[in-house]
């Protein structure tokens, strides 16, 4: 199953994490990015994404597309979300299954580095005494 999503919503790590996976994967790997309390050394308040979706959701298919294709995945999920993302709160899951640990733990740090580098998706924090956008290889 290839499952990419963007959404407004809290993403649901518990439900992504229990849908990944088949009979014949021996590994579900999982990576949660959550927006920090810190950075720059200022207070972050929260982050609020904006993203170009018809392309950024293009964009992640053909991630993904190509991670399962390297590393033989049975299945993958992103979701990414965009708006207002409070401290604590994710702000993407990914999660992929295969046979093997190393090809799943291979395959996910290949989805977040290529998703921060190519995928059409701007942060901007929010501190206790302005903002900034952030560069997306942070």
């Amino acid at each position: 199953m290839i499952s990419i999503l963007l959404q407004q919503e809290p993403i649901d790590a518990a439900r992504v994490q229990a849908e990944a996976g088949t009979a014949a994967d021996g590994a579900v790997v999982s990576f949660i990015g959550r927006v920090r309390d810190n950075s720059r050394g200022k207070t972050v308040t929260h982050i609020e994404y904006e993203a170009y979706t018809e392309m950024a959701r293009k964009q992640l298919r053909k991630i993904v597309d190509e991670a399962v294709a390297r590393w033989s995945l049975n299945s993958c999920c992103v979701v990414h979300r965009f708006g207002p993302v409070m401290v604590g709160e994710a702000s993407i899951i990914i999660a992929a299954s295969a046979p093997h640990r190393g090809a799943a733990f291979q395959a996910v740090q290949y989805i977040i580095d290529t998703i921060k580098a190519d995928v059409p998706i701007w942060k901007k924090e929010f501190y206790s005494d302005g903002s900034s956008w952030i560069n997306g290889k942070e």
